[in-house]
């Protein structure tokens, strides 16, 4: 644990009480000059900390911030985010950096969050909208010893997962939209984009990013997107922090990505036909090549998306995009 890491909770632990400086050099056996740089950096960072030079130190409020001193703390995962967690307060893509730290060989489990993207990214290269400190935006390596062809499962673990979060945490109803968008209703709460670096056979990494809208209100974002778009805060208006919905999704990632791993991919696939709000629904599905207009009937034991056209055949997707459901 970070030595800042250590101070904060030192402090959380006495919340609105005077800790002494001198205290927490002989506890963490590190010079009093030392604590006061890792103060300041506390309030670089947004925390409020009252110092006197007779009291010492004592925190007054907490910040709603996605950074490892915050998340580390009562997070209940094994492996996801505890030990390689990189925290920026602004970067292009998560998923890029994600990518990067990979390619260097970072090892699974490794999650990369930022406060605000400037070129957050969707499927199909479209914009991710990224405000500072209004959503989730995390990515998070993975190194499945699984065949290619199980990669489309991934995805659906992930969006299972998602879903799971905002029920258990928030208590919000969240559906599906196969294979990668959560939605309340009829607007988008979530995405998810999963991005494979493959060799003849197998997989040698998958960095899955998430975007969810947490602190969004209706002017936060753009016009175009008012009508069809929600968040945490616009469908329940009671105050939730952030910190909490990562780390229980943290844990909702690693135990259903694990239940995968594990040769259980029907439990999830059970999950994923209850929370999907397209199958039995008329779509139509636009691939590269092609579109086709059916229903949408089931998901396969591959994860892919069963569709029958109005001759009665049934297609299988692996990917592609609902564009229309009635």
């Amino acid at each position: 644990m970070l030595l800042r890491e250590t101070i904060l909770q030192s402090l959380k632990a006495q919340k609105n009480a005077w800790v002494s400086g001198a205290t927490l050099s002989h506890e963490l056996n590190v010079s009093r000059t030392t604590v006061w740089k890792q103060m300041q950096q506390l309030l670089a960072a947004g925390y409020a900390i009252e110092a006197s030079t007779k009291k010492g130190y004592r925190l007054t409020s907490e910040v709603d911030r996605l950074s490892p001193e915050e998340v580390r703390s009562g997070l209940a995962s094994a492996e996801f985010g505890r030990w390689n967690y990189f925290y920026y307060p602004e970067t292009d893509s998560t998923n890029a950096r994600a990518r990067d730290l990979a390619a260097q060989g970072y090892p699974e489990g490794t999650v990369v969050v930022a406060e605000r993207q400037t070129a957050g990214r969707g499927r199909r290269g479209r914009r991710w909208y990224s405000p500072a400190n209004k959503g989730i935006y995390l990515s998070i390596i993975l190194r499945p010893k699984l065949p290619l062809k199980d990669i489309a499962r991934i995805s659906l673990v992930a969006a299972v997962a998602v879903a799971e979060t905002l029920e258990t945490e928030l208590q919000l109803p969240a559906r599906i939209k196969w294979p990668n968008d959560l939605f309340i209703g009829h607007k988008k709460i979530a995405g998810i984009l999963a991005e494979a670096a493959t060799d003849m056979d197998s997989i040698e990494y998958i960095v899955v990013g998430i975007g969810l809208n947490f602190n969004h209100t209706l002017q936060d974002f753009p016009d175009e997107l008012q009508s069809c778009a929600t968040s945490v805060l616009l469908e329940d208006p009671a105050q939730r922090r952030r910190v909490n919905c990562l780390q229980n999704l943290l844990l909702q990632l690693e135990e259903h990505y694990a239940q995968l791993l594990n040769g259980d991919f029907n439990r999830i696939l059970v999950k994923a036909r209850r929370l999907s709000m397209v199958i039995a629904k008329e779509v139509q599905f636009d691939s590269l090549n092609s579109t086709i207009a059916g229903k949408a009937i089931d998901i396969d034991d591959n994860g892919f998306l069963l569709v029958r056209d109005p001759s009665g055949v049934i297609h299988s997707m692996m990917s592609g995009e609902i564009t229309r459901i009635s």
